[in-house]
């Protein structure tokens, strides 16, 4: 993860409350590329980790479809470069949460774990968090053999058999990460045939490690302590089966983080944040950035591009307003 010594605490004032000019919400590829344009433009941005440092991309061991690395980077190391060349030109990054916004009027009010910033401009790019499988023992078991994170938590499961459960391009990653590990990886999949790009699903299929349940569902995570076994249930014949394994990744999709947005923003039904194709919300001065906004390419580098198209039609909207002001 980032080193918590390159992230500078919350600033604060006698009155409780800090202007600046933009705002960015989340510290992902999309949220420090934001920061990057803006500080690039000396406009001397503030950026709000929020809890996960580096977004979803840090928690992903190896990336190796981001242009620019031929060999791979990490998740963490692309975040804590992307970081670095942003503060570098003027950016704040600080370890801070946003726990609600007000979009009335402007400047905008963002209260924060530390207090409350009224911004010119903001920049929302927070994300999405994982999907859960919704069935029993899974809340229960969490940290106790239920994991979201290969990366975080593979090592403790040496030499210990785990289930996979999706099978999409980060389930087929990560389920192929696993193999440093464990002594064999199950992955479950719903419908038998993979969603996962070529070249990772023929990793996966040769892999000596890796074998595969398909038409399979989780109906139940068992355990008292730990996870034991799961219950399975086949989406074809309705048969229902035990595995027993000693862990269980789940990686079948996530869900945007647009809490705090909801009455606020436009959203699509499935709750993301709908703009145009500059970045725009319906909200002006709003912009959105990643996947908070994007429930289709979900990539490091579509992200990243979305946040320079934010940061940049924010910059434009900050200068047309300045030379209206002047006029």
């Amino acid at each position: 993860m980032f080193n918590l010594g390159n992230l500078t605490p919350p600033s604060s004032n006698s009155g409780g409350e800090r202007h600046v000019k933009v705002l960015v919400l989340g510290s992902g590829p999309a949220g420090l590329s934001a920061a990057l344009y803006a500080a690039r433009a000396e406009l001397e941005p503030v950026v709000l980790t929020g809890m996960e440092l580096g977004g979803q991309a840090a928690l992903t061991h190896t990336i190796e479809n981001y242009p620019g690395f031929p060999e791979g980077v990490g998740g963490a190391q692309l975040g804590e470069l992307m970081q670095k060349q942003a503060e570098r030109f003027g950016a704040t990054v600080e370890f801070d949460t946003a726990q609600a916004v007000d979009l009335s009027s402007r400047p905008f009010k963002v209260t924060t774990d530390s207090g409350v910033i009224l911004a010119d401009t903001l920049i929302a790019a927070t994300g999405a968090r994982p999907t859960h499988l919704e069935v029993p023992g899974e809340y229960e078991l969490t940290g106790k053999g239920v994991s979201y994170c290969a990366t975080c938590d593979g090592w403790f499961f040496k030499e210990k058999k785990v289930v996979v459960v999706g099978g999409g391009d980060s389930a087929l990653e990560e389920a192929i990460f696993l193999t440093r590990f464990a002594t064999s990886v199950t992955i479950v999949h719903r419908r038998d045939t993979l969603r996962a790009g070529k070249v990772l699903q023929k990793r996966a299929f040769d892999n000596p490690k890796i074998n595969f349940v398909w038409n399979t569902v989780v109906t139940n995570v068992v355990g008292t302590d730990k996870v034991t076994a799961l219950k399975l249930k086949d989406t074809v014949t309705g048969a229902e089966s035990t595995l027993e394994t000693d862990g269980v990744f789940i990686f079948i999709g996530h869900v945007p983080n647009t809490q705090m947005f909801r009455g606020q923003l436009e959203m699509s039904e499935d709750g993301y944040v709908t703009a145009n194709n500059r970045m725009e919300t319906n909200v002006p001065g709003v912009f959105v950035a990643g996947e908070v906004a994007d429930n289709h390419f979900r990539q490091v580098v579509t992200s990243a591009g979305m946040g320079a198209a934010a940061a940049i039609q924010a910059t434009h909207f900050l200068q047309k307003e300045m030379a209206e002001a002047g006029a």
